[in-house]
């Protein structure tokens, strides 16, 4: 664990300084070439299982995008019993919280004029999931895409995910899809999975949507068909700020910051308290858990030395840290004043991992400061809104003069004509 400290010099400066110690910038990626391969061809299949072949599946090489719905059985009743009834309460939860996030439709009625406007809320068509792979896989992304896609009311959802070394895809990863009642699920990773579900194939219907985490070439994909496709977010390297003090359990804490390293070096870790003592008892707490611990030994952790609570809030909100544990005796004193934070966990029991996986939130939040503008991915992202105007007799006559002056202001009389004869018998 490499670790450095960084004085209160304000809330930009300290970010910025913090930032760029413990957060290796994304590097720049130019996913042109398999652009270019997919669009060229006629044969996207035939490409897409020659790109699967050299950056996922070594050998034997492919025959068919499509995972069979025998294989997808046979996973979910292949796996460990204890590991499928997590699963399920995963999903229940994860179902329960994208459900509360429904809005209602919204009519507006008795407007001045006698016209009516409804706004309400439809779902996409259909929508595409990425659930990564490579260093690990991740069922629990399944779950956390398709159910609130599912909860909004989606009617199609497609699958994609790379298959292994072997030529197939993750028991775990199939047994979840399985369990959400998804069926079309293609055995492809990395920017060409997430073209090949903005653009379609002969094989794959292209979506209307696409969501889920991934690596930098999925990020640079998915920033290249946010103009086709609903995106969900352009995430980075997951990330992980703790406020801690006396009321602290350090060990604690210090396995929280490991855990988070396991998603790799380039993962953000930065500790925050009033107290520089504290400070320096959680960076030796998290150096000897990392040292026995593989694959978090080099990560980054970053401690910054605030004045008091208020500031460490400050520093949060300016920083937007994808997940922010406040490991404090008294956390409500500070939680109302976070705004920007992706995921806030709320006293020293309340561990990322919780939800990360079983809590009901959603794992999929915004990174790299994004927190800003953007907030978890949602049933919101499968929905889109629809208005609907009416316009009485009545309206129209008292409407109509104020559209014609506009209009012709604009430039656009026959806009103004429009409106106006539907006064005419009024």
């Amino acid at each position: 664990m490499r670790v450095k400290q960084f004085d209160w010099k304000g809330a930009r400066a300290t970010v910025n300084a913090a930032r760029s110690w413990s957060f290796q910038a994304w590097p720049d990626v130019d996913i042109k070439e398999i652009s270019d391969t997919l669009a060229r061809t006629p044969d996207r299949d035939a490409a897409l299982l020659e790109l699967t072949a050299r950056f996922d599946a070594a050998d034997p090489p492919l025959r068919d995008l499509r995972v069979g719905k025998e294989d997808q059985a046979k996973a979910l009743s292949g796996i460990d019993s204890s590991l499928r009834r997590s699963l399920e309460v995963a999903a229940e939860n994860i179902r329960l919280v994208s459900e509360a996030q429904l809005t209602r439709e919204a009519t507006i009625v008795g407007l001045p004029q006698g016209q009516k406007v409804s706004i309400r809320e439809v779902p996409l068509g259909s929508a595409g999931v990425y659930a990564p792979g490579g260093r690990a896989a991740y069922p629990s992304s399944v779950l956390m895409c398709v159910i609130p896609a599912q909860v909004a009311g989606v009617e199609r959802i497609a699958l994609a995910t790379p298959p292994g070394p072997d030529g197939n895809v993750n028991p775990s990863v199939l047994a979840a899809a399985r369990l959400c009642g998804v069926d079309e699920i293609y055995a492809m990773g990395g920017a060409q999975a997430i073209l090949a579900l903005a653009y379609g194939t002969q094989t794959i219907r292209n979506v209307d949507a696409v969501a889920g985490p991934g690596n930098a070439w999925v990020r640079e994909a998915k920033a290249r068909v946010a103009s086709i496709v609903a995106i969900d977010s352009l995430a980075g390297p997951s990330e992980l700020m703790v406020v801690v003090d006396r009321g602290s359990n350090l060990k604690w804490a210090a396995l929280d910051l490991c855990a988070q390293a396991e998603h790799g070096d380039e993962t953000p870790l930065v500790a925050v308290s009033t107290d520089e003592e504290i400070l320096q008892e959680l960076a030796d707490e998290t150096t000897r858990a990392a040292a026995s611990r593989s694959g978090v030994s080099d990560a980054y952790l970053a401690l910054v030395l605030v004045p008091d609570l208020e500031a460490a809030a400050d520093l949060a909100n300016a920083y937007a840290p994808e997940h922010l544990e406040l490991l404090i005796e008294d956390p409500a004193a500070i939680v109302g004043r976070i705004r920007t934070a992706g995921c806030v966990l709320v006293g020293n029991l309340s561990a990322t991992a919780f939800g990360d996986y079983v809590a009901g939130s959603n794992h999929v939040l915004p990174t790299s400061g994004t927190g800003r503008f953007s907030g978890p991915l949602g049933p919101d992202v499968f929905r889109r809104k629809i208005a609907t105007v009416e316009i009485t007799a009545e309206a129209a006559a008292k409407l109509a003069p104020h559209v014609d002056r506009i209009a012709r202001a604009e430039g656009f009389p026959v806009h103004g004509e429009s409106a106006m004869i539907r006064t005419e018998n009024s």
